[in-house]
């Protein structure tokens, strides 16, 4: 679910959340309690492509059994997405939760969901990326705007263009481009071919 920590300091970008660190090897035996504030500067530093900007509260309980960590993470806030339809900023809530155990064994290991198992050299765990992806799937698959809210200018440029397309691909069917001379060897669409023939026998 989340980028394992070779992968965060390949990056080089691991100094940037420092604060995300949790010192395990130190921490106390029984109930440790931290708080983050994402803000615009988080996923920025996330060079992420979806998030433009956030402003997200995170409550990070990590129960230390002196066996394994179990993590339990609550977020709420907004975070600020593209708008699938007219590009435009889209504000969404988020409000979620994440659990997970961490162990230590021999070597790096997170096939499971819900299990990490990190090595006994590592002394901490940055979970800064398990957050940002958190938050990321919250984000729907489709987002767009609620009707009438999306940028008036961009619609009515798609919608346009939309049209555009449509018509220059009707003449270009009506022309029989896919029967031109010198394009045998090209393999035609079977759903404009289909057009075409419904278009003969009518």
């Amino acid at each position: 679910m989340f980028i394992p920590l070779h992968r965060i300091i390949e990056k080089k970008i691991l100094g940037k959340f420092t604060a995300y660190k949790l010192q395990l090897k130190s921490m106390p035996t029984g109930t440790n309690e931290f708080t983050y504030h994402l803000g615009s500067e988080f996923f920025a530093d996330m060079e992420s492509e979806d998030i433009r900007s956030g402003n997200v509260e995170v409550a990070l309980t990590v129960k230390n059994s002196g066996q394994a960590y179990k993590l339990d993470f609550v977020m709420k806030g907004e975070i600020v997405v593209g708008c699938d339809r007219c590009l435009d900023d889209l504000p969404l809530e988020v409000d979620t939760t994440y659990s997970l155990t961490v162990k230590y064994g021999e070597e790096y290991s997170d096939e499971s969901d819900d299990l990490l198992i990190i090595p006994e050299s590592d002394t901490y765990l940055n979970v800064a990326y398990m957050i940002y992806d958190t938050v990321a799937l919250t984000i729907p698959m489709k987002h767009v705007h609620k009707p009438g809210m999306c940028n008036k200018a961009m619609s009515d440029t798609l919608k346009r263009l939309s049209r555009e397309f449509d018509d220059e691909s009707a003449e270009g069917l009506d022309e029989g481009e896919a029967d031109m001379p010198g394009d045998d060897e090209k393999e035609v669409d079977p759903r404009w071919a289909a057009l075409k023939n419904i278009k003969e026998n009518n």
